[in-house]
């Protein structure tokens, strides 16, 4: 199977992790799935259980909340394919933990090369919205419209998705 870079990019809620999951699956083979997720409350251990639910056990996953990048040099000749969920949360998890996130960001996209086959990355659209009200926030969303914007323009493939449903809008070929 050749390597190919989709990214899916909606708001929250949109249904772009539901949309990554059914394409990914309709691939044959072994498959990988990378959770970005921590459970750090209630209610996140809630979402992380109805994906591993909407998953199923078909998927072989891999927990990690910073080291992406170290997953998929660890895993790039192992899987038919490979869904990364989600790309803001690790932004956040990066911020959280004081790392140098522009240097980050670029050893992650270079890391996606290295992958053999389609290769599926969720992101979140946080840019569509009013100004946040304080430095953090808008420090983050300037960092998460960086990072989309770096990884839509290596994508062979980019869908945005709203209201569940999916719109391709670059098609490399």
């Amino acid at each position: 199977m050749s390597s190919k870079i989709i990214f899916i990019i909606g708001g929250a809620r949109s249904g772009k992790s539901s949309f990554a999951l059914k394409e990914a699956s309709n691939i044959s083979g072994k498959k990988a799935y990378i959770a970005t997720a921590e459970a750090l409350d209630s209610e996140m251990k809630g979402r992380i259980e109805k994906h591993r639910k909407d998953r199923g056990n078909n998927w072989d996953v891999y927990e990690e909340p910073l080291k992406i990048s170290d997953v998929l040099s660890d895993i790039k000749t192992k899987y038919d394919v490979v869904v990364i969920d989600c790309l803001t949360l690790w932004l956040s998890n990066l911020m959280h933990s004081n790392k140098d996130i522009k240097s980050e960001i670029e050893s992650f996209c270079s890391s996606l090369f290295t992958v053999h086959c389609p290769l599926f990355t969720v992101s979140n659209e946080v840019g569509m919205g009013i100004v946040p009200d304080n430095k953090l926030a808008r420090e983050f969303r300037d960092l998460a419209g960086f990072l989309n914007q770096k990884i839509a323009e290596i994508a062979d493939e980019v869908y945005v998705v709203t209201a569940g449903i999916p719109v391709k809008i670059k098609n490399a070929k």
